[in-house]
């Protein structure tokens, strides 16, 4: 029995010793462990964000001994460029953080230098079964796990209801013409001759009916909805069928002025009134405002509607798959336990749901989808973003996701691929307004 005791006392002597012994992970809350957090959200997203690392703080984070200490960094590009500054130790880099918002493509370079976790370590089967699956998958790189799923966004078409509304009890057009490309196609002609003829002392006078944020996803995702591929072995295909289908798809739309050749975001266009329709990031929701701005400085009140992705008359229900996770680099097993008990935190259902119900992003568990997207939607107080959720419950149901590829060329690809069609556009459209002009 006098050995007893005196084991107990030695155990507990070394449990006072080494912190964690008392504590899963080697947390103590009489000792916190102090995470450094970067992030890239701006505005609400930010502050939403904010508010719920204080939550976790003083909740979750109090009673384990985890303090969230955040960095925002409101522009996605320098966020990356410090992390690979501080990957490569170049001069003035900062020190990496210990969680960071992170995209596949940088992930790798970092992962290739061993300073990030593989999470496997630190989820298991039975907690990663409960996210969105292909969500996790963006993650992995050769089936490590290097960036974690915190909210996902897709592509949606946003419509100018009011405006549309307008159009369509003149010309008997309907919004289920645009849950299709060429629907879309056909209804954008339609409007350019319509507002073409409202100025008839200006010929060739019409305004465009939609803008796309990304010409480079809608060739990806147009091609995979009709069976095929416009990435192959890091090159772009830009031959067959398919390929010659959705290019003159939007191509003919833009040359004929249905389509905006712009080089900003669509919602600019639409806070304008300059187009009525826009494929962009679910994300995106928060920049499309109640009104409408026209040139001659007169504000209209309007309403928006939200629309799922549009697909090709004989393609597939497929949509794109967007937004970064979080990554945690290596430092010891304190802080990287600390760093995942934050990320089950900020995933669970109640929080991520939180979250995305003032961004306009997506969660990333499956219970939030199934069981409450539907109900939280009710109760969402921004009209705009209410309509998103229930186009992305709908779409989980109904499309498969496309992952985007990850390789060094794609950016360069992306930027010249746009660039050529956005030029090409430009000048088919003036001869063809030349064209017109000599017509008999």
């Amino acid at each position: 029995m006098r050995r007893f005791f005196a084991f107990l006392l030695m155990i507990t002597t070394m449990c006072s010793l080494f912190a964690g012994c008392s504590n899963e992970g080697g947390l103590d809350p009489k000792n916190p462990v102090t995470l450094t957090l970067w992030h890239n959200y701006g505005g609400i997203m930010q502050t939403t964000m904010d508010s719920l690392v204080d939550t976790f703080n003083g909740t979750i984070g109090k009673e384990k001994g985890i303090i969230i200490n955040i960095t925002s960094i409101n522009s996605s590009s320098v966020l990356q460029k410090k992390l690979l500054m501080a990957a490569q130790g170049d001069p003035g880099a900062p020190e990496l953080p210990d969680i960071t918002t992170c995209y596949p493509k940088v992930a790798i370079t970092l992962a290739e230098k061993d300073l990030l976790v593989d999470l496997n370590d630190y989820f298991s089967k039975k907690e990663l079964f409960q996210y969105v699956a292909s969500f996790v998958d963006e993650g992995k790189v050769d089936d490590k796990l290097y960036v974690f799923p915190i909210a996902k966004s897709t592509e949606v078409l946003f419509i100018n209801q009011t405006l549309f509304d307008r159009f369509a009890e003149a010309t008997e057009v309907a919004v289920a013409d645009l849950a299709t490309f060429e629907g879309i196609a056909r209804t954008a002609e339609l409007y350019y001759e319509w507002t073409d003829a409202q100025t008839p002392t200006i010929p060739n006078d019409g305004k465009a009916f939609y803008a796309i944020d990304s010409i480079f996803n809608f060739m990806q995702i147009g091609m995979k909805q009709l069976g095929s591929s416009f990435i192959e072995n890091e090159q772009l295909v830009t031959t067959g069928d398919a390929f010659g289908y959705v290019h003159n798809n939007l191509f003919d739309t833009a040359v004929k002025g249905g389509y905006a050749i712009y080089d900003g975001y669509s919602s600019d266009l639409s806070k304008t009134g300059d187009i009525i329709c826009s494929i962009g990031s679910t994300a995106g929701i928060l920049f499309y405002g109640d009104t409408v701005t026209y040139e001659n400085n007169i504000t209209e009140q309007v309403e928006y509607n939200v629309l799922p992705y549009p697909v090709f008359e004989e393609g597939k229900q497929i949509a794109i798959q967007r937004g970064a996770g979080m990554a945690v680099t290596k430092s010891d097993e304190r802080k990287e336990y600390a760093a995942a008990v934050f990320l089950k935190w900020f995933t669970t259902a109640r929080q991520n749901m939180q979250f995305v119900s003032e961004t306009g992003y997506l969660p990333v568990t499956n219970s939030a989808f199934e069981t409450m997207m539907g109900s939280e939607a009710k109760s969402v107080a921004n009209t705009k973003v209410k309509k998103l959720l229930q186009v992305a419950v709908a779409m989980h149901k109904q499309y498969e996701f496309l992952v985007m590829p990850v390789f060094d060329a794609l950016d360069g690809l992306s930027s010249q691929y746009t660039d050529l069609f956005k030029a090409s556009a430009r000048s088919a459209r003036l001869e063809y307004i030349k064209s017109l002009r000599v017509a008999p």
